[in-house]
């Protein structure tokens, strides 16, 4: 699945391109600087995302996580699991933006049905 950018992202990508490739090659580093493996820092990601207040961020790692098999309880605990942290405001709001995520998932997997029966 071929990932759409945010549209700030997008912006980057397109007027900097060398810029957007050395974010990259970071990303990159970064990921294979220690002993996590992919599903452990998509947690990590999803949780600092959580924690930053970022709606966008929260969006984004929920949908990645989604796309790399994650269930939806699996996700929304992540939400839960801040609430003791920072607060219980800010992981309510979290959890309504995992929400939109995986009501999103379920319009288009409806959606998807539809098809195969006409």
């Amino acid at each position: 699945m071929a990932e759409e950018l945010p549209s700030g992202a997008g912006e980057i990508a397109e007027e900097y391109p060398e810029i957007w490739e050395a974010y990259g090659r970071l990303g990159r580093a970064c990921s294979e600087a220690g002993p996590l493996d992919e599903r452990d820092r998509r947690l990590v990601k999803l949780a600092m995302a959580i924690a930053l207040g970022s709606e966008g961020a929260t969006h984004s790692h929920a949908r990645r996580a989604l796309d790399e098999g994650f269930t939806g309880d699996e996700i929304r605990q992540v939400a839960l699991l801040g609430m003791t942290t920072i607060g219980f405001p800010s992981s309510v709001a979290a959890l309504t933006w995992v929400e939109d995520i995986l009501e999103e998932e379920s319009d288009e997997d409806a959606a998807d049905d539809d098809d195969l029966e006409d």
